[in-house]
């Protein structure tokens, strides 16, 4: 059944006011748990399983591009993989580049990151499958950002089909090597910033969108940045609680040959046969 103009309209006036931010008559009267000096919460979710798999990081043995231009010149979204695995050693500096811990403000103040993000609250947490990786078994994991290690949460059966369905019927997606979901833990940005805090983690999810594709670029991975995503079927799959925690983003990575370019174009024949 389609949704009818009226509910249409009302809908996209919500999300316009949300993100114009000043709608809130009560802004100014806000103070935050922080100024009112509440217990900080924790800067990384605790682990979930007893077992750690220490991720290796002599990063200057990968075959990658240094120059950023060029980087930047070969950044773009893949949705067409030669479904060959990756090797542990890539996917550990995907994660790196992307929610990488490189040291601690204060005792437990805050994480300083590859990442940019609003008062270093970085309130991500990345899950993955993994279908192709070298050294790891298919499955469900979770990073733990702070000794750099995974954890493995538990088998997914029939994962080229949990990908999809995950990712809204995308089947391309099940092809990949492996799939980056992006959680918001949303109390550790509202700590700081309340009510403002929920638009100010949406811009920080893009810089960590970002720092995966030139990562991915400097690797001659591919990557797809999707927002179009099953919330109840992401947050079952990595055991979270929907009140407290929820998927905002993901990203399906994967190796990719030039040759494909022309697989590439077909997602955009429409352009052509529409003459858009």
């Amino acid at each position: 059944m389609m949704m009818n103009e009226k509910r249409v309209k009302a809908l996209i006036q919500e999300g316009r006011q949300f993100m114009h931010c000043q709608s809130l008559e009560d802004q100014d009267e806000f103070i935050s748990d922080q100024q009112l000096k509440k217990p900080q919460p924790p800067l990384v979710k605790a682990a979930m399983r007893t077992q750690q798999i220490k991720l290796p990081r002599n990063f200057e043995a990968l075959t990658k591009i240094e120059d950023f231009t060029e980087i930047l010149s070969r950044r773009h979204s893949s949705r067409v993989f030669t479904q060959k695995p990756i090797s542990l050693l890539q996917l550990s500096y995907l994660l790196w580049a992307s929610q990488g811990v490189k040291e601690i403000r204060g005792k437990q103040y805050a994480t300083l990151r590859t990442v940019p993000s609003g008062g270093a609250r970085h309130g991500f947490e990345t899950y993955l499958i993994v279908k192709k990786c070298e050294g790891l078994k298919s499955g469900a994991y979770h990073y733990l950002p702070m000794e750099h290690a995974l954890e493995f949460l538990h088998e997914v059966d029939n994962d080229e089909k949990i990908i999809s369905d995950s990712l809204c019927g995308q089947i391309w997606a099940g092809k990949a090597s492996v799939v980056f979901y992006w959680s918001l833990i949303a109390y550790r940005c509202e700590w700081r910033y309340g009510i403002r805090a929920h638009r100010v983690a949406l811009i920080d999810v893009g810089h960590v969108g970002q720092n995966l594709y030139l990562a991915c670029a400097a690797l001659n991975l591919g990557a797809c940045g999707i927002a179009a995503f099953d919330d109840a079927i992401c947050s079952k799959l990595f055991e979270l609680d929907v009140n407290e925690e929820f998927v905002v983003y993901t990203a399906p990575v994967g190796t990719v040959n030039s040759d494909d370019i022309e697989k590439e174009k077909e997602f955009y024949r429409f352009v052509e046969e529409e003459g858009l």
